[in-house]
């Protein structure tokens, strides 16, 4: 039975939830007037900090991706003295870096019927109606300014014939407004947002601190003064002091093991705050990436991304027959065996109106499906096709038309769309080759959905602070503007909207009553306790001395997560979650082996503390997906679907944010409402 009438069992565990977890609601400070005024009014209005104050104040900015290193840069420019943090030996680390295939602006250079409001529309209904209007709307307005910015640093975006900018479609929208540097955006947006950080660096504005680690948050008089932190080079744990502290860390994908992300990407930062008492919002919202290399073996520790860009030539599918997806997987056939009339291009099937290019939720559930039905094309079952045969020849026909050679000539066409293809998308396609040994100019590409992007993160307000004055959250590290889902290239968009054109306005509400305050004593008790508590939680990994590795913890988590908190939750299986993660933890702490010792260079260690963050925010991600009793974007809760299969949402109760506070395992649930004045909410159709 599905629908919002279903409900589960209520056993004894799931009691024991309910009764821990208390409703209380939130305020995101949105300014009051009609939407498409309330930045340009407010950001008029906000208090300021005068130039010869900012000298005078000091910030703290962790992490240097697209949303710190744009934000450390501003914030240097403006004035203020900044400390910025990263525990890479270079800024240009970043897993902003690995981002391929674009970032959203509504520029309308194709004059295809693009605007600010469909932009905002787009990303409304992309997060499935669980973001906040207010910051959804000022991101689609600041979005026409960052590629200005973009290419004033010298970003190489790709250009049409002409030398204007061109413009690609991704997932979720029906105009073209993605903005793209080959298969290397995010490492280009990077590169400009580096040079100008180096910048204010050589300058003296802002003090780089390279191989530190964030591992606790310091508050004093109840507002966030400064971090400890731990030199990677030689185990130094030191005290920072500041007048407010930005985190721009990034998401939580890998508390799954194998994700997209980088393997060094964790959710330390943010939860060593949450830990001091900020909300963490919608953990249960991560994005499954259709568009992924699929598992090989037990040995790997992460999984390839292959963009999203390239379902815009890719046709997705699998055989319609069983038997043939069998000879398939047992290696007796290939796809280039099956005959077209023998092939489901499901996506285009089930969704005309979009196609190949629904939103990545949609896809991966189709994908996962047609897998569950097994109609999968690799050995282990979980792949489809992404298959690029129909673009070379319709490029290659356009090449030769053009070019007065013979279009009838098979060979000829191949070769010339082959080209073409090569040079959209050239990178993307070598990359996939040495991974999989499998030429995917010749043989379609297999793919198959992984972890890759969480649209949960620090709850903020509209000026990207957290309950915690003082302290704010940027990018994929706040909860985000993405709602239950986030589009594809929008991830670039936010991070550098928040780092360039949000936060430096932002933070002066905060620091605009700070001018008076002299600088923070790193000496002072609050520092020195906090201190004490990171060298007396490191102790205690030491002292355990147990036989079993970080990293064996690390995968048996990701294997609970995936298989119950993954691309399919139902209450059950997240009660059985939240008990097994929790036995995990007890056995974490009784029997990890971490070797070595602080005071040097010791990579076990950091993993050791990084996993047993996961071990707690693994449980609260499976509160939240239980508590939430509905589907909606990348929360796909299995009682709660429609007849065709779809997420079946229940804004009567659940258009909320959920804000939870950690309270060292029995969490409490703040709720900030969701107003939708300006979209009508409907269930998402992309057919």
């Amino acid at each position: 039975m599905t629908g919002p009438e279903f409900k589960p069992a209520i056993d004894e565990y799931t009691l024991y939830i309910r009764i821990t977890i208390k409703n209380m609601s939130l305020n995101g400070n949105v300014p009051p007037g009609p939407l498409g005024d309330k930045w340009t009014k407010y950001r008029s209005s906000m208090p300021l900090v005068a130039p010869n104050n900012k000298r005078r104040i000091e910030v703290i900015i962790v992490g240097t991706g697209l949303a710190g290193g744009a934000a450390a840069a501003t914030l240097g420019e403006l004035g203020y003295k900044v400390k910025v943090f990263t525990f890479h030996d270079s800024p240009r680390r970043a897993h902003s870096i690995a981002a391929q295939g674009g970032i959203n602006a509504a520029k309308n250079y194709q004059n295809d019927g693009d605007s600010i409001y469909r932009l905002f529309y787009d990303t409304i209904k992309g997060g499935d109606y669980r973001s906040r209007e207010s910051n959804v709307h000022r991101l689609a307005e600041v979005s026409v300014n960052i590629i200005d910015q973009a290419v004033a640093q010298g970003v190489p975006f790709a250009r049409e014939y002409g030398g204007l900018l061109a413009n690609r479609s991704f997932g979720g929208v029906q105009v073209s407004r993605t903005f793209y540097a080959r298969g290397q955006t995010g490492q280009q947006l990077l590169l400009g947002a580096y040079q100008s950080l180096s910048r204010q660096v050589s300058l003296g504005n802002v003090t780089m601190y390279n191989r530190h680690e964030m591992v606790d948050l310091v508050i004093k008089d109840g507002k966030a003064r400064g971090i400890i932190t731990r030199n990677l080079l030689n185990g130094e744990i030191e005290r920072h002091a500041a007048h407010a502290v930005v985190l721009g860390t990034g998401g939580y994908g890998n508390v799954f093991y194998l994700s997209t992300n980088a393997m060094n990407s964790n959710s330390s930062a943010a939860w060593r705050t949450v830990k001091r008492g900020a909300y963490m919002a919608n953990p249960c919202y991560c994005q499954i990436h259709p568009t992924c290399i699929p598992v090989s073996g037990e040995y790997q520790s992460k999984l390839t991304l292959m963009s999203e860009s390239l379902r815009n030539d890719g046709r997705v599918w699998v055989p319609k027959k069983l038997e043939d997806a069998k000879a398939i997987r047992e290696g007796r056939m290939t796809g280039l065996d099956i005959a077209e009339d023998d092939r489901d291009y499901y996506l285009e099937r089930r969704y005309p109106a979009f196609g190949n290019l629904v939103p990545r939720d949609v896809a991966s559930r189709a994908a996962k499906v047609a897998c569950d039905e097994g109609l999968g094309v690799s050995p282990s079952g979980l792949a489809v096709f992404l298959d690029f045969n129909a673009a070379i020849m319709r490029y290659g026909k356009s090449v030769a038309h053009s070019r007065g050679l013979n279009e009838s000539d098979d060979k000829l066409v191949k070769k010339l769309g082959t080209e073409v293809i090569e040079e959209k998308y050239g990178n993307l396609f070598e990359m996939y080759e040495k991974i999989t040994g499998e030429n995917p100019y010749v043989r379609p590409m297999k793919i198959y959905p992984a972890i890759h992007y969480t649209m949960g993160g620090l709850w903020v307000d509209y000026n990207l602070q957290t309950n915690i004055p003082g302290l704010f959250a940027t990018g994929e590290a706040n909860f985000s503007d993405h709602g239950a889902n986030r589009l594809g290239a929008s991830a670039l968009m936010q991070g550098l909207a928040d780092g360039y054109f949000v936060l430096p306005y932002t933070i002066g509400t905060f620091l605009a009553n700070e001018i008076r305050t002299p600088m923070i004593d790193a000496d002072a008790p609050e520092f020195m306790q906090a201190e004490k508590d990171v060298k007396d939680r490191i102790d205690r990994l030491f002292a355990v001395k147990g036989k079993q590795s970080v990293e064996s913890f690390h995968r048996r988590l990701g294997k609970i997560m995936w298989d119950y908190c993954g691309m399919s939750r139902n209450a059950e299986g997240l009660i059985k979650a939240r008990k097994l993660i929790q036995e995990l933890r007890d056995e974490f702490y009784r029997d990890v082996f971490v070797p070595g010792s602080n005071d040097e260079y010791n990579q076990e260690l950091e993993k050791a503390l990084r996993v047993a963050d996961f071990l707690e925010l693994g449980e609260l991600m499976t509160v939240d997906a239980l508590d939430r009793n509905e589907s909606c974007g990348g929360h796909f809760r299995e009682e709660y679907q429609t007849e065709e299969g779809e997420a079946l949402r229940r804004d009567d109760e659940y258009a909320y944010v959920s804000a939870w506070e950690w309270n060292e395992g029995n969490p409490t649930l703040h709720k900030e409402d969701l107003i939708f004045e300006n979209v009508e909410l409907k269930t998402r159709s992309y057919k």
